[in-house]
């Protein structure tokens, strides 16, 4: 299993992401690499994964040069995935990788595996707008997923080939999902559990609203178009 960590200012908390997550795949007994991609952080974040790095020899990190954003830094993690699995999640520690122990049955029969959060540990306007926009999406792309952001998606690598993602913002997760059921993928959905952060700020704002709403309405015309067909 190939495992992207996308990541922005954590540097309290991507080297304990990185342990946790080493630690969590060698007890699944699985076969992996963990590849952290720094998005342009301003603080420590790419000097302590680094470091972390020099002690886990499955552990890569890849940096881009300036902020490209969060999309970008899955797609660019996603291009140097080696393995037959590719998982994503966030680095800030608000999920366990330790979840992923109930995806594996799943994976074997289905191409994608998305994750919905169980007790939401979120501001509670944040979770509204969450509410909100998953019922926009799923009437926009007829997708019945309870959860659609969030970030803890695991699909095969035949699949993930089928799909060509292009956003480089938070869209990218409906992106895969939308892309997904296009090509009539089989999904399973499961629950994970959710934590409060503990370090960090997230950068999710309500201003990124009117540009999620303007990325939904440019998808559903390009997957509705007679080029996007080929994707399946």
């Amino acid at each position: 299993m190939s495992v992207v960590l996308p990541a922005l200012n954590e540097e309290a908390n991507i080297g304990p992401m990185i342990e946790a997550t080493a630690s969590a795949l060698t007890r699944l007994d699985l076969d992996h690499e963990i590849i952290v991609v720094d998005d342009g952080s301003t603080d420590s974040t790419l000097t302590v994964a680094r470091s972390h790095a020099a002690s886990f020899p499955r552990v890569v990190v890849l940096s881009h040069g300036s902020n490209r954003g969060y999309g970008a830094a899955i797609r660019t993690g996603f291009s140097t995935a080696a393995k037959d699995l590719v998982f994503y999640t966030d680095a800030d520690r608000q999920f366990d990788v330790g979840d992923l122990e109930g995806f594996l049955p799943l994976i074997a029969d289905h191409d994608l595996v998305i994750g919905f959060r169980i007790d939401r540990n979120d501001p509670i306007v944040r979770s509204i707008f969450s509410w909100g926009y998953n019922r926009l999406v799923g009437l926009a792309f007829r997708i019945q997923v309870r959860d659609v952001n969030c970030a803890f998606k695991l699909m095969r690598r035949e699949a993930l080939e089928r799909i060509q993602l292009q956003s480089d913002d938070f869209f990218i997760d409906t992106e895969i999902i939308a892309a997904a059921r296009k090509c009539n993928f089989r999904i399973a959905q499961r629950g994970v559990r959710h934590y409060p952060r503990v370090a960090g700020t997230t950068t999710v704002r309500a201003s990124d609203t009117v540009r999620t709403l303007r990325s939904v309405l440019v998808m559903r015309k390009r997957l509705s178009s007679p080029a996007s067909r080929t994707l399946g």
